[in-house]
């Protein structure tokens, strides 16, 4: 792919999805394009990518539900949805997209918000590199990334961010309040931060309805607990 950012096109509509490769391409990045789930996994199968642009509503295998299914064998993902309300965000947050994009858009739009999620998921502090290690797992601070028994794990952006801000605080409460803003969301915004909580416990929690190491503190905030040296 010449070493163009990779993108995967995900998306029922043969005209948009037409015009968002066409504009994508135009604009430096390399694209293949599916029209429903299955063809984005067989994709999935043959190339690594670098972010996917997912549409929610397919007919058969929704968005949601690929996205889903992958969990961490997905790159990220940019949803787009007709619909504009909060509870179809947070599903996409729920499933592990990045960013929301809602039809109709600007196609430039688009482009920024693609560039944006790749720029975080890119993202490794110049510092000295420490690792916060808990079970099997084993979090690199320095560059937010996160191994199982030396394999490693995909985390979102804001995933990674979250177990960056518990790691670094280990032992110690973060309010929900301070990690919202670490996650860059508008104040009042808590439930978001759940959400984010909830997915990352999937990903590491033996058993996700009795959390062993992202623990809630009532009253105070969520605590990474169980870190040995």
């Amino acid at each position: 792919m010449n070493d163009k950012p990779h993108i995967l096109v995900v998306d029922d509509d043969d005209r948009l999805r037409a015009l968002i490769t066409k504009y994508l391409r135009e604009n430096g990045f390399a694209v293949n394009a599916a029209p429903e789930a299955k063809t984005a996994r067989t994709l999935l199968g043959l190339f690594a990518f670098d972010l996917m642009v997912l549409d929610i509503m397919m007919p058969g295998e929704t968005g949601l539900e690929l996205a889903e299914a992958l969990g961490g064998a997905m790159p990220p993902v940019l949803m787009l949805s007709a619909r504009d309300h909060v509870d179809d965000r947070v599903a996409g947050l729920e499933v592990g997209a990045d960013d929301y994009l809602v039809k109709p858009f600007e196609p430039r739009e688009l482009v920024l918000r693609i560039r944006a999620v790749m720029r975080r998921a890119a993202a490794t502090p110049a510092r000295l590199s420490r690792e916060v290690i808990f079970g099997e797992f084993a979090f690199d601070l320095g560059n937010a990334q996160l191994k199982r028994g030396g394999q490693a794990v995909y985390l979102t952006s804001a995933e990674a961010a979250l177990l960056k801000a518990l790691g670094e605080n280990a032992g110690t409460p973060v309010a929900r309040e301070a990690l919202s803003r670490i996650l860059g969301l508008e104040s009042g915004n808590e439930r978001t931060v759940d959400v984010q909580v909830a997915r990352l416990r999937r990903k590491i929690e033996p058993e996700g309805a009795r959390p062993q190491f992202v623990q809630t503190v009532r009253g105070e905030g969520y605590q990474l607990q169980g870190v040995r040296a």
